[in-house]
This record gives structure tokens, sequence and C-alpha cells, in this order.
């Protein structure tokens, strides 16, 4: 090819490819979603499908989320960021107190709110003043949730009064753990998203560090194994997080109980509970971070942890 030729057509080139980016850059949107609901309302679940990845923990306990959790997804030209909460309660302890108001936080800052609604609970009152407190200058979009294990007229029930609110600019009818309605849900959060750039990495899919995440898996897995025999009263610490020059990752954490009955109940006969929950939990890091997981769990007693600064700190920093 004659250089000049050549010359012009690699200038034409990368002039072709300057007009199709900017007006992928200038059609950009991002923005923040915070999802809010009560307790095991399906939030954490709901976060965890649109993102296509683990990014909140998910037990049948209520006040699993113990703090806001970003989960990033992107959508054509949209970054949506939503923002995982604690499900709303009222608090009575130094812990749940500072819980409620991590949740609480989250709509002050969002460009719109999310309220998911357990259509299977039979008393929805509480919901309703909630939303009621809920800032009227951003857009609202009322979701019922787990629509799919109730008939159509326990779903006209539950809605008609949420309808009387008059607050709400639209009403989705969802099923999070099996996707249903999940799409519809991401264009509506896509359409209220401001333009602008993005605000993190395409390849990013949460805020949360890896050492707090590591924490968050070995809870959820105390959570699932235990089930009622486990206290509220307990906290995972990621006291090491090692990355070695072949890949594979050494993690140390302290689980911190309030009472010797406790550890012994985390601990098991022979130490068998506490192999469980690192097998398990292991698997599941290995599973996420595709390296191999050297895991360390031991248990400590820590009195009346819920009401000291230190463990606070470390959840809410």
């Amino acid at each position: 090819m004659n250089e000049n030729v050549k010359d012009v057509m690699e200038n034409l080139s990368a002039d072709l490819m300057i007009s199709n980016a900017s007006p992928n850059a200038a059609d950009r949107r991002c923005g923040y979603a915070a999802v809010l609901g009560r307790p095991n309302a399906g939030k954490s679940t709901l976060v965890n499908k649109i993102t296509g990845h683990k990014v909140s923990i998910v037990s049948p306990k209520v006040q699993t989320t113990r703090r806001r959790v970003l989960g990033i997804q992107i959508k054509d030209d949209a970054q949506i960021i939503l923002v995982d909460t604690p499900g709303l309660f009222v608090p009575k302890r130094s812990l749940e107190k500072a819980i409620v108001n991590e949740a609480w936080q989250a709509p002050k800052d969002a460009d719109l709110v999310v309220y998911m609604v357990d259509v299977t609970g039979r008393n929805h009152e509480e919901d309703l003043e909630l939303i009621a407190r809920l800032p009227t200058n951003i857009p609202l979009y009322i979701v019922f949730n787990k629509v799919d294990l109730v008939d159509k007229a326990k779903l006209f029930t539950v809605a008609e009064p949420f309808n009387k609110l008059n607050k709400a600019k639209e009403f989705l009818m969802i099923s999070a753990s099996k996707g249903s309605g999940v799409d519809d849900l991401v264009a509506k959060i896509v359409s209220e998203l401001p333009k602008g750039p993005w605000l993190f990495d395409e390849d990013q899919i949460s805020d949360a560090p890896k050492k707090l995440w590591a924490s968050e898996i070995t809870r959820e897995q105390l959570y699932l194994q235990l089930e009622n025999e486990l206290p509220y009263e307990t906290f995972v610490e990621t006291e090491k997080y090692e990355v070695f020059d072949n890949g594979s990752v050494k993690i140390s954490q302290a689980i911190v109980v309030a009472r010797d009955s406790q550890k012994a109940i985390v601990v098991g006969k022979k130490g068998q509970r506490i192999k469980d929950i690192s097998m398990r939990a292991r698997h599941e890091m290995e599973y996420y971070l595709q390296q191999k997981v050297h895991l360390f769990l031991f248990v400590k007693v820590e009195e009346h942890w819920m009401d000291k600064q230190r463990f606070l700190k470390e959840l809410f920093s």
C-alpha cells in the first residue's frame, strides 16, 4: 500500500474510533439504587441475582446483613450501584442501633429507592410505616417479592394498602430467588440513573474489601450450619489475609462469641462442627476467588462484644 494512502487510512480509522467511542461515553449513566426493606425481605438475594455474584451473604436468620454493601453491575451503557442494606427493625442494643442507622443512611445519597416487601408475611403495617418515613424527593419503587409463593388473591390483598399511600412511582412483582421480574426491575433502575461517568472499574462487582468479604462468607456458613443453635451474638474477624506467589491465599479468622457456652456450640463435639464450617466456607471462597484457599478458624469469647466500640468500628468503618 502507498505510504500516503496508508497514513490516510490509519488516520481515518482513528477518527472513526473516536467518533464511535464519544457517543457511548457521553450516553453513559451511573447512579445508586438503595435497596431497603424489613429483615428477610430478599434484599441480598436480589442484589446477588442482579450482579451475578455473591456480594451479600444470605441466610434464613433475620438481620443477616449488618452493613451497607455495594453491588455493582453494568447494563448496556449504565453502571448500576446497588446499595444492599440491613433490614429495618426496632433496635435495642448498640449494635442493632448502628445497623438500623446504617440502613437509613442509604436513601440520603441514592438516586432511587427500591423498597422490598415480602408478600408471604402476615403483617405489613410496619412496611407501610417505614415507607412513610422515606424521602419524597427521589423515585420510589415498591417491589413485592416472593410472588411465586402466594396466589393472585393474596397479592391483591397485600398490594392494596401500599397503593393507597400514593407514594410509589411504580409497583413491581418479582421472585428474586428465581429471577422472575428482575429484568424489568433492572430496566426501571437504569431509567432513573443520571447521565455521568462510571464510578467503578468495569470488572468490579463490589466495594467490600476481600478481608471483609471473607469474614462474611464464614459468617454465612455459621448461620446455615448451626441455624437456631447459633445466637445472634457472633462476629467473624479476618485477622490475616495473605496472598502467596503461587496464587494461593492464607486466611486466618476469629469467630467471636459472647459466652463459653456459645463457643462450645461453634466448636462442636471433638471440633467437628468448626471443621465443617471451615471446609464449606473455604470451598465457597475458592469458587468465587478462583484461588486455592487455606482457611484457619478459631473461636474466642468476648463478653458484651456487641456494645464494644472496637467491633462496631470494624463493622462500619
